[in-house]
């Protein structure tokens, strides 16, 4: 069911793994607030295009017909929206006992919050995890990344492929109530174990991975760039001392906070000395764990990033391929979809209708080009 941001990443995932996607989009659906040219459109990218006036009895009764011979449905409306649709999980699973209902939203399908609106920030803030992100003296949102796509995306596409192989053990098909304040929350776990070990503090930029620690943080050099340094273990920070260098005696005292302060100060200033790309032509060899902070125009043109084909085009856009890699099954980026009646007549075959059904539907303003 068409939506902005995560539900349709978790459909364009799923298509590049080999899915068959169809987008469903309501024929009375409002312009979205972003909205880019076809080619940038990622949204809509590898999956057949059906616009659909679901206000009407023959809308529904169609839907409920695709949802009879799919294996998933993922929708990310608001609680109770595909209820009044019809299209709920207990008509969904009338029509298909066998469907996988992935069900994506902030809160949850219940809970005193469940009907309220909410973005990426605000489901961080509710899952603890972003008053753990930034500096001390302020929570700093890491872009979009964490509740939207990874507590929201990654956990409804892991839900409903779960989901999915447990039907092939037992035919009946379930619903995922993926929230993404429970998905930020899942992903912080670890933290939740390190605080109760008396490992972690409940602050900020005092903890061994959140800028705390000296060896763990990035650093300005002399051309304005900075580079990531993140020699947790002692073997790669004493490799890190030796190529800075830095004072032998912070070596044996790497873990000693007393001593965090001025190990931070001697590593800012040797930084300061040189540019980015010269740490990293000096680290290049070496497992001191030390990084150049590349925009997101240089990383596609890292040798790294370029040997194993981390970005790729699609048409005119050069993006992130398609992850995870298959030995067998190699996923494909996807692109734009294609605009015809040819095409949507052939997707919806696929799902029992003719194409004298399909041409009807559209001369009766049911479905929309």
């Amino acid at each position: 069911m068409a939506g902005l941001g995560p539900v349709p990443l978790a459909a364009l995932m799923l298509s590049e793994m080999g899915a068959e996607v169809l987008r469903i989009e309501r024929a009375d659906a409002g312009r979205p607030f972003l909205s880019l040219p076809p080619e940038f459109d990622l949204d809509r990218h590898g999956r057949i295009i059906l616009k659909a006036n679901l206000k009407r009895p023959e809308g529904r009764a169609l839907m409920l017909r695709l949802l009879g011979k799919a294996d998933i449905l993922i929708e990310g409306f608001r609680p109770g929206v595909m209820e009044r649709l019809g299209l709920g999980p207990a008509e969904a699973a009338a029509a298909n006992p066998g469907l996988v209902y992935g069900r994506m939203t902030g809160f949850g399908q219940d809970g005193p919050l469940a009907g309220r609106a909410g973005h990426d920030i605000t489901y961080l803030a509710l899952s603890g995890a972003l008053h753990a992100i930034g500096p001390q003296d302020k929570p700093l949102p890491p872009l979009n990344l964490v509740a939207d796509y990874g507590g929201g995306t990654m956990m409804l596409v892991s839900g409903v492929l779960a989901a999915l192989v447990e039907r092939g053990r037992t035919g009946k098909g379930q619903v995922v109530d993926a929230a993404m304040v429970e998905g930020a929350a899942m992903l912080s776990a670890p933290l939740h174990a390190y605080k109760a070990a008396g490992l972690w503090r409940d602050a900020r930029g005092v903890n061994l991975l959140d800028g705390g620690a000296p060896f763990y943080d990035t650093y300005a050099t002399a051309d304005r760039r900075h580079v990531a340094v993140g020699c947790l273990e002692p073997q790669f920070f004493a490799e890190f001392a030796r190529l800075l260098p830095l004072d032998e005696r912070f070596v044996p005292g790497q873990y000693d906070r007393g001593l965090w302060q001025d190990m931070r100060a001697a590593i800012a200033s040797r930084f300061l000395v040189k540019t980015r790309d010269d740490w990293t032509k000096i680290f290049a060899d070496s497992d001191a764990c030390v990084a150049p902070v590349l925009s997101l125009a240089e990383a596609k043109d890292h040798p790294h990033n370029r040997a194993r084909r981390t970005f790729a085009k699609a048409g005119t856009l050069e993006r992130p391929a398609p992850a995870p890699r298959f030995s067998r099954t190699p996923s494909a980026m996807a692109g734009p979809p294609g605009d015809s009646r040819e095409l949507l007549a052939a997707a919806l075959r696929r799902f029992g209708l003719t194409v004298e059904e399909t041409e009807g539907l559209v001369s009766n303003g049911i479905l929309v080009q």
